[in-house]
């Protein structure tokens, strides 16, 4: 098999232990794609592997980041795809953008419109907006007359870094995707979506936040602005009560997974499989066809 192995679908689908199970099968390692996981000691939201999987099998993509500190997809690129070129992996899909940029080519086309940062950034003048872009990115080369063009390039660069250069620029990578998507039915995956989220705050996820604001991670940072975080973050602050916790956690992550699998139906390339009952021995016997 020469392309390697993605796997995708909505969260609590089950990625990670189809990941994990292709990997042991395979002898590969694991590329963990995902926006939260690249933070240091942010551990349980963002559904890390348990200490004895990195024990069986070896992951990158993990604790590149402080949560103190910013993150985004070309930082995450720059990191991670060396690692494609060099060994044998599977990747484990998290973040379609990150997913998109480190297989395809990092582009400006990746990052989706934001209409609510647009609807912000619409408010600002056109010099305001020319003093946005150039504090992300001087040396963005951009009409500083057209607000258009303006907010686009914020738009981009903070979601994929500066430079923007960078990104306009389609190089395709030296791998072959093969993309592999895990598929429940509505009531199963909302099922699995409401105990993930039961464990969460079994395991601590209250305290882990806690512990983050405590170290000086901000509130509103990109951090804890994920699922679960920014909920445990509302139930710190008053916002909500500890009976609305799971339950407003449980109905933004069946949100989230509407979102990522509406992301995922557009792409053809992606090749479907029910992640129930073990999908593992027909994912192996596709790979062996399709190499």
């Amino acid at each position: 098999m020469t392309g390697i192995p993605v796997v995708l679908g909505p969260t609590a689908v089950g990625k990670s232990r189809v990941a994990f199970d292709l990997a042991l099968t395979l002898g590969r390692e694991i590329v963990v794609v995902d926006s939260r996981q690249v933070y240091r000691r942010l551990e349980i939201a963002t559904n890390k592997p348990f200490p004895q999987e990195r024990a069986r099998v070896r992951y990158h993509g993990l604790d590149l980041a402080d949560p103190e500190d910013g993150f985004n997809v070309h930082l995450y690129v720059e990191a991670v795809a060396p690692l494609l070129a060099s060994r044998p992996v599977v990747v484990e899909g998290g973040s379609n953008l990150y997913v998109d940029a480190l297989m395809d080519g990092l582009t400006l086309a990746g990052v989706p419109p934001n209409g609510a940062r647009r609807a912000e950034l619409e408010e600002l003048s056109t010099t305001g907006l020319a003093a946005t872009l150039e504090a992300l990115d001087p040396a963005a080369d951009v009409d500083l007359a057209n607000r258009r063009r303006l907010i686009r390039a914020i738009e981009v660069l903070e979601v994929a870094g500066p430079p923007l250069a960078a990104l306009r620029k389609r190089e395709k990578p030296a791998w072959e995707a093969i993309r592999i998507g895990l598929e429940l039915p509505r009531d199963e995956l909302a099922a699995r979506i409401a105990e993930r989220c039961r464990r969460q705050l079994e395991r601590g996820l209250v305290e882990e936040t806690r512990q983050a604001l405590e170290a000086g991670v901000a509130a509103a940072s990109q951090a804890l602005s994920g699922t679960g975080y920014a909920e445990a973050v509302a139930f710190i602050q008053g916002r909500i009560s500890e009976p609305e916790l799971p339950e407003l956690m449980t109905r933004n992550n069946r949100r989230l997974a509407k979102r990522q699998l509406t992301w995922l139906r557009r792409d053809t390339r992606i090749t479907w499989f029910s992640a129930s009952p073990d999908p593992v021995p027909a994912i192996l016997s596709y790979l062996e066809t399709n190499p």
